[in-house]
């Protein structure tokens, strides 16, 4: 209630504080006062309400009555009047404004319908009227309404981002939902999905068009239910709480799965509420919204539409300001709309200007795409070739800042900085680092910009994959003021002889500042190229420029630290002369013949060992799985040869063998008499030869019985234990 109270003080004290202020010029001099009036609903619900804007039109009559550079000796100060959005209100506001106050600008009325009202006796008066707000099919009607002059971006904006955001994604086909209740404001839906339709049903296959009224639950279940099945890319066009609710049903019927994008689309919103972001974040709708950005002052509720009401006010001034140059009745409105008129090829669009075709350097934001990601679009002609600059190798361009102080280009971030951090590489780094530069590169002389011009290790950033991607080319538009004398190091020497000449860069000079570039990384320098020279920038800078008795400056080359054949390239990229210096894609063929793996990147290049350790891994199990097994069947075999069958198997399987007792076996002994003095007559061979032919004969007998054998040594004798089986078992 108390910011309430506050904004209505300001509104109505704001006369008397302009008096006290203006009741003198800075030199004495008289002060002439004119009055423009404000009209607007008092009530808060209306998102165009006063107490919403009024801080507005008070910072612009400020800004204005602050700097004499605008009217010089006139002061600029306003009358306000409560509508309550009543068109019979608006023309006797206007009238008694007119008549008693001799206002010389109109600033509303807020509401369409006033407005159609009023705007009819401004025209017949020749008072400019500023619409900052909506704006009816009536309006349109340039020779009915002569002095209306329109502030918001026009309907048709919409349907312009609309088409080109469809054809960007190569989409055909298309459904248009919505409406609302039947006592919508005026038709403020209607004059929206006249505008829309119309382009759609040209450049696309327009499915379905489903207009009803919003708010029946019933109607608006089966139309959700109707339209999934003729199309997957659907318009919503509906007020703000409809909406909500229509999209609500959508994901209640599993549209929100990833197969269906819904476009928002409204013209005449106030900023969201905390229940719709949080609805519109959780189901990732596009939102389309006519937006103004918004006046950074206390005093305003951050409302679109002050940012209209602020800059209505300053192009009433800037045309006033040319009519007072020429000595002409201020009050006289033909005066203004003449001048106004002249100038038709500036049109306000919030705190942003468009351009006419024959402009290039200036900026409309016509959109705002809220949710899953923010971003603007933006016609100019110098930035539409950095938003088509795209390569792995390259930073992401998404925009610029043109406010200041914060004049900036908004970027991709890369987390892991530059290569101008100090950090010692591993040869495959440094080639892999080189070979994304030289990718970069050549994609950027084979675009329209041609050249990079500011290639140094500062603008090598490096991701969150540890690849290269430069930044700092294009855009010289907005790069002023002189360099720094060590950032002149990578500067090629023909460019720094060219002094006070307009000169951004060339393609051959990229080729010197690559090989600058390249030096520090295969000689991991800290100190920047000439860290070894000792003389100080300045004078590095003059032997550059001219060489000293005709030998160039250039970076120390060592066999021992470098390979030969990378001191051979460094030496002809930065050759004295330009045309022998060769091009990137020569460069790329020499890269790749130093390190044949050199063209892939560092993360790239770990992968594809990882898989090659993996593949090799997988190899050496198999080769030793299949040792192991045959190792196995090895022991097995002994095994079964060493112990009956049936125990052999329970001892394979981990298993305990438990004794057995028979009630009859037979046992067997045997020895070979005169083994001793056998031996003793034979040879070696002899008796080994003997022994095997024995034993193998006893072998092939016991196999056609179920006998188990145990060899014994026992000094000359060898002894046969057989245990015959008498009940199909044997025990050992």
């Amino acid at each position: 209630m108390s910011h309430i109270l506050l904004l209505h003080l300001t509104l109505f004290t704001t006369a008397a504080a302009m008096i006290i202020h203006n009741s003198s010029s800075s030199n004495g001099t008289p002060n002439h006062k004119l009055i423009i009036a404000f009209q607007a609903p008092w009530n808060v619900s209306f998102p165009f309400s006063a107490r919403r804007l009024g801080s507005a039109i008070q910072i612009a009559v400020e800004k204005v009555n602050n700097n004499p550079s605008f009217l010089g000796n006139y002061s600029l100060d306003f009358v306000y009047k409560d509508t309550d959005c009543n068109p019979k209100e608006s023309l006797g506001g206007f009238i008694h404004q007119v008549w008693r106050e001799n206002v010389t600008a109109l600033f509303g009325p807020a509401c369409p319908e006033e407005a159609e009202v009023t705007g009819l006796i401004a025209s017949t008066w020749h008072i400019p009227m500023f619409g900052y707000v909506g704006q009816s099919s009536k309006l349109e009607d340039g020779e009915m309404y002569d002095s209306y002059i329109k502030i918001m971006p026009p309907l048709k904006r919409s349907s312009e981002v609309l088409v080109k955001t469809l054809e960007f994604f190569g989409w055909s086909h298309v459904a248009m939902i919505g409406g609302g209740l039947k006592t919508n404001t005026w038709d403020k839906v209607d004059a929206l999905w006249k505008t829309v339709e119309n382009p759609l049903r040209s450049h696309f296959k327009l499915t379905a068009e489903l207009k009803f009224d919003t708010s029946d639950p019933d109607l608006l279940y089966q139309n959700i239910k109707y339209i999934s099945t003729v199309a997957r890319v659907i318009v919503v066009l509906t007020s703000r709480e409809d909406s909500m609710a229509l999209l609500l049903e959508a994901e209640r019927q599993g549209l929100m799965n990833g197969d269906y994008v819904f476009f928002l689309m409204q013209h005449f919103e106030v900023s969201e509420g905390k229940q719709i972001n949080k609805v519109l974040r959780r189901i990732r709708v596009l939102r389309f919204l006519q937006t103004a950005k918004i006046l950074k002052d206390n005093r305003t509720n951050q409302i679109p539409y002050s940012a209209y009401l602020h800059d209505a006010v300053l192009l009433y001034v800037t045309g006033l300001k040319e009519v007072l140059k020429e000595g002409k009745d201020p009050h006289d409105g033909r005066q203004l709309l003449e001048k106004l008129k002249i100038r038709d090829k500036i049109r306000f669009h919030g705190n942003y200007k468009s351009c006419s075709q024959s402009q290039t350097r200036c900026f409309v934001f016509v959109s705002q795409l809220i949710q899953p990601a923010s971003f603007a679009i933006a016609c100019s002609g110098f930035l539409l070739p950095m938003k088509e600059m795209k390569h792995e190798n390259l930073v992401q361009f998404f925009g610029v800042c043109i406010e200041p102080p914060n004049i900036c280009l908004v970027i991709q971030y890369c987390k892991k900085g530059s290569l101008k951090v100090n950090v010692d590489l591993e040869w495959m780094f440094k080639l892999s680092f080189a070979y994304d530069i030289v990718n970069g590169m050549d994609f950027i002389h084979n675009s329209t910009l041609k050249f990079h011009g500011n290639l140094k290790p500062s603008t090598c950033l490096v991701d969150s994959r540890l690849q290269i991607k430069l930044s700092g080319f294009g855009l010289w538009e907005f790069k002023y003021g002189g360099k720094n004398k060590l950032d002149l190091y990578w500067t090629a020497p023909e460019l720094l002889r060219q002094i006070g000449l307009p000169c951004n860069g060339t393609p051959k000079g990229d080729i010197y500042s690559f090989a600058i570039i390249m030096w520090e990384l295969m000689y991991n320098s800290k100190g920047g190229p000439y860290q070894d020279i000792n003389l100080d920038p300045k004078e590095i800078i003059m032997q550059l420029r001219t060489p000293f008795r005709g030998e160039p400056l250039r970076p120390v080359l060592c066999e021992q630290l470098c390979d030969e054949k990378v001191n051979a390239l460094l030496k002809a990229c930065w050759s004295e002369n330009p045309d022998h210096r060769p091009p990137f894609g020569s460069i790329r063929r020499r890269l790749k013949d130093i390190s044949p793996e050199s063209h892939a990147n560092i993360l790239d290049n770990m992968v594809d060992k990882l898989e090659k350790y993996a593949n090799h891994l997988e190899e050496v199990v198999e080769e030793r799985t299949n040792q192991l097994t045959a190792e196995k069947a090895r022991a097995d075999k002994l095994l079964s040869s060493m112990l009956p069958k049936y125990i052999a198997d329970q001892l394979m399987a981990g298993k305990s063998v438990e004794p057995q007792s028979y009630d009859m076996v037979t046992i067997f002994f045997s020895d070979i008499v005169g083994f001793t003095s056998m031996c003793s007559s034979s040879s070696a061979m002899e008796v080994v030869t003997f022994l095997n032919e024995l034993y193998s004969l006893f072998d092939d007998i016991i196999k056609m019985y179920d006998v188990y054998k145990v060899r014994t040594i026992h000094y000359q004798f060898f002894m046969f234990h057989l245990i015959v089986r008498c009940s199909k078992k044997i025990k050992g």
